[in-house]
């Protein structure tokens, strides 16, 4: 089963790369870009056939590595 991880900082949590990207953009002409937040996607393609078990193993995943859930946001959906 394949699923997707979407893993991105939390609200509050102060995000220098996508502040970087925010300016690129400006200086490349798009002006009214208020705000930028970026992330990362992951792709799992897991072997577990019961896609209730291999959504919780995905969940584990992100809990123990693919995420800090500290400061950090995740969610996983079917690919």
């Amino acid at each position: 089963m394949k699923y997707r991880v979407f893993v991105t900082l939390k609200a509050g949590v102060l995000d220098p790369q996508g502040e970087a990207i925010r300016h690129a953009l400006g200086a490349l002409g798009f002006e009214g870009v208020n705000s930028v937040r970026q992330g990362k996607m992951i792709e799992l393609d897991l072997a577990e056939t019961d896609a209730a078990r291999a959504e919780a193993a995905a969940q584990q995943m992100c809990e123990k590595l693919l995420a800090n859930t500290v400061i950090e946001s995740y969610r996983v959906e079917p690919a």
